[in-house]
Protein backbone atom coordinates (compact mmCIF):
# COMPACT_ATOMS: atom_id res chain seq x y z
CA UNK A 1 0.00 0.00 0.00
CA UNK A 2 2.75 2.30 0.63
CA UNK A 3 4.71 1.58 -2.73
CA UNK A 4 1.50 2.23 -3.97
CA UNK A 5 1.27 6.02 -2.24
CA UNK A 6 4.58 6.05 -3.08
CA UNK A 7 4.51 6.00 -6.75
CA UNK A 8 1.60 8.04 -7.24
CA UNK A 9 3.27 10.78 -5.00
CA UNK A 10 6.22 10.26 -7.84
CA UNK A 11 3.29 11.14 -10.59
CA UNK A 12 1.48 13.89 -9.05
CA UNK A 13 5.03 15.66 -9.23
CA UNK A 14 5.96 14.83 -12.85
CA UNK A 15 2.37 16.07 -13.66
CA UNK A 16 2.49 19.35 -11.52
CA UNK A 17 6.05 20.24 -12.82
CA UNK A 18 5.60 19.31 -16.39
CA UNK A 19 2.35 21.84 -16.19
CA UNK A 20 4.58 24.53 -14.46
CA UNK A 21 7.02 23.63 -17.49
CA UNK A 22 4.54 24.82 -19.64
CA UNK A 23 2.80 27.57 -17.91
CA UNK A 24 6.69 29.37 -17.72
CA UNK A 25 6.82 28.46 -21.71
CA UNK A 26 3.34 29.55 -22.68
CA UNK A 27 4.20 33.21 -20.81
CA UNK A 28 7.49 33.43 -22.61
CA UNK A 29 6.40 35.80 -26.09
CA UNK A 30 8.51 37.64 -28.09
CA UNK A 31 7.79 40.35 -29.93
CA UNK A 32 6.86 38.95 -33.21
CA UNK A 33 4.64 36.52 -30.79
CA UNK A 34 2.11 38.89 -32.01
CA UNK A 35 -0.01 39.75 -34.44
CA UNK A 36 1.40 42.06 -37.59
CA UNK A 37 0.11 44.11 -40.12
CA UNK A 38 1.99 45.74 -42.55
CA UNK A 39 0.35 48.60 -44.86
CA UNK A 40 2.28 50.54 -47.46
CA UNK A 41 0.97 53.35 -50.07
CA UNK A 42 3.89 53.57 -53.18
CA UNK A 43 3.84 54.90 -56.45
CA UNK A 44 7.38 54.31 -57.81
CA UNK A 45 7.57 50.73 -55.74
CA UNK A 46 10.48 52.06 -53.66
CA UNK A 47 7.92 52.02 -50.43
CA UNK A 48 6.54 48.78 -51.95
CA UNK A 49 10.24 47.18 -51.71
CA UNK A 50 10.87 48.75 -47.65
CA UNK A 51 7.60 46.53 -46.95
CA UNK A 52 8.86 43.06 -48.85
CA UNK A 53 12.21 44.06 -47.04
CA UNK A 54 10.06 44.01 -43.57
CA UNK A 55 7.32 41.52 -44.33
CA UNK A 56 10.54 39.34 -45.15
CA UNK A 57 12.42 40.05 -41.45
CA UNK A 58 9.10 40.04 -39.74
CA UNK A 59 6.33 37.86 -41.05
CA UNK A 60 2.83 38.89 -40.56
CA UNK A 61 0.35 40.24 -43.35
CA UNK A 62 0.76 42.58 -46.09
CA UNK A 63 -1.21 45.11 -47.87
CA UNK A 64 -1.10 47.59 -50.28
CA UNK A 65 -2.78 50.82 -49.55
CA UNK A 66 -5.33 51.77 -52.78
CA UNK A 67 -7.96 54.46 -53.37
CA UNK A 68 -10.88 54.10 -55.37
CA UNK A 69 -10.08 57.02 -57.38
CA UNK A 70 -6.13 56.50 -58.19
CA UNK A 71 -4.11 59.45 -58.54
CA UNK A 72 -3.26 60.72 -62.24
CA UNK A 73 -0.20 58.88 -64.06
CA UNK A 74 1.29 62.53 -64.86
CA UNK A 75 3.22 63.44 -61.94
CA UNK A 76 2.77 67.03 -62.15
CA UNK A 77 -0.64 66.51 -62.12
CA UNK A 78 -0.32 64.76 -58.96
CA UNK A 79 1.49 66.56 -56.87
CA UNK A 80 -1.39 69.47 -57.94
CA UNK A 81 -3.83 67.37 -56.44
CA UNK A 82 -2.09 66.15 -53.40
CA UNK A 83 -1.44 70.37 -52.56
CA UNK A 84 -4.78 71.02 -52.92
CA UNK A 85 -5.96 67.65 -50.74
CA UNK A 86 -3.46 68.93 -47.87
CA UNK A 87 -5.08 72.68 -48.01
CA UNK A 88 -8.35 71.35 -48.08
CA UNK A 89 -7.98 68.45 -45.69
CA UNK A 90 -9.78 65.83 -48.01
CA UNK A 91 -9.39 62.28 -47.53
CA UNK A 92 -9.85 60.46 -50.61
CA UNK A 93 -11.87 57.39 -49.50
CA UNK A 94 -9.58 54.21 -49.95
CA UNK A 95 -10.60 51.17 -51.62
CA UNK A 96 -8.22 48.90 -49.53
CA UNK A 97 -10.26 47.55 -46.66
CA UNK A 98 -8.83 46.00 -43.23
CA UNK A 99 -12.19 43.83 -42.18
CA UNK A 100 -9.66 42.68 -39.05
CA UNK A 101 -7.84 44.95 -38.21
CA UNK A 102 -8.64 44.81 -34.14
CA UNK A 103 -6.36 41.24 -34.34
CA UNK A 104 -3.56 43.41 -34.77
CA UNK A 105 -1.43 44.13 -32.48
CA UNK A 106 1.54 45.67 -34.24
CA UNK A 107 0.62 47.79 -37.71
CA UNK A 108 3.71 49.19 -39.82
CA UNK A 109 2.83 52.18 -41.98
CA UNK A 110 4.79 52.88 -45.04
CA UNK A 111 4.68 55.82 -47.31
CA UNK A 112 6.91 58.44 -49.16
CA UNK A 113 6.95 62.33 -48.74
CA UNK A 114 4.50 63.99 -50.73
CA UNK A 115 5.21 67.87 -50.46
CA UNK A 116 7.35 67.44 -47.45
CA UNK A 117 3.89 66.01 -45.80
CA UNK A 118 1.84 62.89 -45.68
CA UNK A 119 -0.29 61.60 -47.84
CA UNK A 120 -3.72 61.66 -48.10
CA UNK A 121 -4.51 58.26 -48.40
CA UNK A 122 -2.52 57.12 -45.32
CA UNK A 123 -4.48 60.18 -43.55
CA UNK A 124 -7.52 58.41 -44.53
CA UNK A 125 -6.17 54.92 -43.77
CA UNK A 126 -4.99 55.93 -40.32
CA UNK A 127 -7.99 58.41 -39.14
CA UNK A 128 -10.73 55.00 -40.49
CA UNK A 129 -9.56 52.75 -38.01
CA UNK A 130 -8.86 52.87 -33.74
CA UNK A 131 -5.26 52.28 -33.16
CA UNK A 132 -5.51 52.58 -29.52
CA UNK A 133 -3.67 50.17 -27.58
CA UNK A 134 -1.63 49.27 -30.43
CA UNK A 135 2.22 49.55 -31.74
CA UNK A 136 2.44 51.64 -34.45
CA UNK A 137 5.73 51.73 -36.87
CA UNK A 138 6.08 54.17 -39.59
CA UNK A 139 8.50 53.56 -42.10
CA UNK A 140 9.44 56.12 -45.17
CA UNK A 141 11.09 56.41 -48.38
CA UNK A 142 11.93 60.12 -50.13
CA UNK A 143 13.44 61.51 -52.62
CA UNK A 144 16.34 62.84 -50.45
CA UNK A 145 14.21 65.81 -49.01
CA UNK A 146 13.79 63.68 -45.33
CA UNK A 147 10.64 63.23 -43.41
CA UNK A 148 9.27 66.42 -43.33
CA UNK A 149 5.87 66.31 -41.23
CA UNK A 150 5.32 62.59 -41.69
CA UNK A 151 6.14 61.21 -38.47
CA UNK A 152 4.85 63.68 -35.89
CA UNK A 153 1.84 63.77 -38.23
CA UNK A 154 1.71 60.17 -37.43
CA UNK A 155 1.76 60.39 -34.39
CA UNK A 156 -1.13 63.15 -33.88
CA UNK A 157 -3.23 60.84 -35.56
CA UNK A 158 -2.68 58.00 -33.38
CA UNK A 159 -3.41 59.00 -29.88
CA UNK A 160 -3.72 56.45 -28.22
CA UNK A 161 -1.03 54.12 -29.68
CA UNK A 162 2.77 53.55 -28.94
CA UNK A 163 4.23 55.18 -31.83
CA UNK A 164 8.19 53.59 -32.45
CA UNK A 165 11.04 55.29 -33.89
CA UNK A 166 10.51 55.18 -37.76
CA UNK A 167 12.51 54.66 -40.65
CA UNK A 168 13.83 56.35 -43.86
CA UNK A 169 15.70 56.01 -47.02
CA UNK A 170 15.82 57.98 -49.65
CA UNK A 171 14.43 56.26 -52.83
CA UNK A 172 13.14 57.37 -56.30
CA UNK A 173 12.83 61.03 -57.92
CA UNK A 174 9.94 60.58 -59.62
CA UNK A 175 10.32 64.70 -61.01
CA UNK A 176 13.66 63.52 -62.77
CA UNK A 177 12.48 60.22 -64.20
CA UNK A 178 14.04 58.16 -61.32
CA UNK A 179 11.25 55.74 -60.27
CA UNK A 180 12.27 52.36 -58.89
CA UNK A 181 15.38 52.97 -57.60
CA UNK A 182 15.13 50.39 -54.58
CA UNK A 183 16.47 47.33 -56.36
CA UNK A 184 20.01 45.35 -56.80
CA UNK A 185 22.18 46.81 -54.97
CA UNK A 186 20.59 49.53 -53.75
CA UNK A 187 18.01 47.26 -52.38
CA UNK A 188 20.58 45.27 -50.63
CA UNK A 189 21.94 48.19 -49.08
CA UNK A 190 18.78 48.56 -47.67
CA UNK A 191 17.95 45.57 -46.35
CA UNK A 192 21.11 45.31 -44.30
CA UNK A 193 19.52 49.23 -42.69
CA UNK A 194 16.16 48.05 -42.07
CA UNK A 195 17.76 44.73 -40.04
CA UNK A 196 19.55 47.62 -38.13
CA UNK A 197 16.62 49.70 -37.02
CA UNK A 198 14.67 46.33 -36.53
CA UNK A 199 16.94 45.26 -34.11
CA UNK A 200 17.90 48.96 -32.72
CA UNK A 201 13.38 49.28 -31.82
CA UNK A 202 13.25 45.01 -30.81
CA UNK A 203 11.41 44.00 -33.56
CA UNK A 204 13.59 41.56 -35.49
CA UNK A 205 11.56 38.29 -36.13
CA UNK A 206 15.24 36.29 -36.00
CA UNK A 207 16.29 38.13 -32.85
CA UNK A 208 13.17 36.99 -31.16
CA UNK A 209 12.68 33.66 -31.67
Amino acid sequence: MKAINIITTILLCCILSSCSNAQNKSVQKTPMGKKVLIVYLSRTNNTKAIAEIIHHQVGGDLVAIEMQKPYPADYKTTVAQVANENESGFLPLLKTNIENIDQYDTVFVGFPTWGMALPPPIKSFLRKYNFKGKTIVPFNTNAGYGIGSTFDTVKSLCAGSKVLEGFSTKGGIEKEGVLLAIKDGVRKQAEMKVIAWLRKIGLNKKDNG
